[in-house]
């Protein structure tokens, strides 16, 4: 059964949608900022397998009174929307708070306000700084340009997304929307990361090799007090899982977890079941066969051209397109015997670079027998430098997961730059999402070092191990 109904918060009036399971029990939460009709399957599919669905408007959206200002109202409304629920005789006290990108964070969010009986953070996108950069400090363009164009400073999503140009300068005035200049402010961090080491609630935190927001994914699961599952698969950000999930969808994931969750409620805080999507199979995660190997780099100097700026890719893009750019370092390895990587590839250089602030970028491939190179993963630091003067740059990429084959080679190259998906480092010390002047920079690689994470895990169903 579906029946619409009202939740009355401070100063606005959310819009939520019930779809009822055929007896009162425990219920699921929802809110989202992208229409709450555009949930209805997911709910129904909820509702199905034992477990009624509240999906609610967030604040200024769609059904919803008030101003959208992202992340602004999440914690205090959730609040509000828990306790109406529990004032229904549909839920029997029991409560799971589930969303994924800016829903997960309303998850998260809800759980510091009242008692959960569990969490599913998916893909989360967890606050303006920690969407707006990277951990290293990096600025991300493209993703913020096209989410901002099509969500912010609007009750519905734009069917067409306000005219942006990703070479416009200075970044921080290409859209007039509200929030947009702010969100560049935002600290990295954002202060609900200080209380979710106090939350014991269990948690199922989702992320994907090829999501943007994967590290912030491994840091809630690591900050988290509470019993903790982590999955990590070799799906994006729209969750496509069916490939890596044997042709499943993530809804039998959340549901096994929420299922074993009522039927054996955890007890105590184990340590965090991970698990790495290789290819379309799942290994377990291990940390006891990291290798620390030190590679010379075949090609040493290159410059860094804002104008001509070195490319991004996904991961899983054949890196050949790229082959005739000479901007950029470059690493190999000697051919390997074969192998399963699986967690955080770590890197060190001793580098140099002519600028006071520069981005080093590192992607990680494989080349194989076939000839292919896929790119495994990648990662960006932002460096403040003394300008010619050596200095220590550490990265980690990933995590990654990959069967590496026998006789395969492992392929790092070292650039300035990775654009559209980050913003261009100016090299003049002004940050890059108020640069007006670009300015080129010569840079040398001395040394390299990478610390790789070989397993011997192996493959696992990772629906059955969370059902567990």
């Amino acid at each position: 059964m579906i029946s619409e109904h009202v939740i009355d918060a401070d100063g606005a009036r959310l819009a939520a949608t019930v779809v009822r399971a055929a007896d009162p029990g425990p219920a699921v939460l929802l809110r989202t900022p992208y229409g709450r009709h555009q949930h209805l399957a997911e709910a129904f599919g909820w509702a199905k397998r034992g477990f009624t669905c509240v999906v609610v408007d967030v604040r200024g959206r769609y059904g919803s009174t008030g101003e959208f200002l992202p992340y602004a109202h999440e914690r205090a409304d959730g609040r509000v929307a828990l306790e109406w629920l529990r004032d229904n005789d549909f839920c029997d006290g029991r409560v799971i708070a589930v969303g994924a990108s800016y829903a997960a964070y309303c998850a998260v969010a809800t759980a510091l306000e009242g008692q959960l009986a569990g969490v599913i953070a998916a893909v989360p996108a967890l606050g303006l700084g920690e969407t707006a950069r990277e951990p290293g400090g990096a600025a991300r363009l493209a993703c913020r340009l096209g989410w901002w164009s099509e969500h912010g400073g609007t009750s519905v999503a734009r069917t067409t997304p306000l005219d942006h140009d990703l070479e416009a300068l200075p970044i921080r005035d290409s859209l007039d929307v509200p929030g947009w200049s702010t969100l560049w402010d935002a600290p990295p961090l954002s202060p609900l990361w200080t209380e979710l080491s106090e939350v014991d609630t269990p948690l199922l935190a989702v992320g994907g090799l090829r999501d943007p927001f994967l590290r912030h994914t491994l840091r809630l699961a690591d900050t988290w007090r509470g019993p903790t599952t982590l999955v990590v698969g070799l799906w994006g950000h729209n969750l496509d899982t069916t490939q890596a999930l044997g042709g499943k969808r993530i809804g039998a994931l959340y549901t096994a977890w929420a299922r074993a969750l009522h039927a054996t409620p955890p007890t105590s805080t184990p340590t965090p079941n991970s698990w790495v999507g290789a290819s379309s199979r799942f290994v377990g995660l291990m940390r006891d066969g990291c290798a620390l190997s030190r590679i010379k780099p075949t090609k040493r100097e290159f410059s860094a051209d804002p104008l001509r700026p070195f490319p991004s890719r996904d991961v899983g893009v054949d890196l050949r397109c790229d082959a005739d750019r000479t901007d950029r370092a470059l690493a190999v390895t000697d051919e390997l015997g074969g192998g399963v990587l699986a967690g955080l590839v770590r890197v060190e250089i001793d580098a140099v670079a002519d600028a006071p602030d520069a981005d080093w970028v590192f992607r990680l491939a494989v080349e194989l027998p076939d000839g292919t190179w896929p790119q495994l993963g990648h990662a960006v630091e932002r460096r403040r430098h003394t300008p010619g003067e050596p200095t220590t740059v550490t990265a980690e990429i990933g995590p990654v997961g990959f069967e590496v084959p026998p006789n395969a080679r492992l392929r790092l190259e070292i650039a300035g730059h990775h654009w559209p998906r980050h913003a261009r480092n100016p090299h003049t010390g002004v940050d890059a999402v108020d640069a007006t002047e670009l300015l080129s920079s010569r840079r040398e690689v001395r040394s390299c070092a990478v610390e790789l994470p070989w397993t011997t895990a192996e493959p696992v169903d990772v629906i059955k191990e969370v059902a567990r």
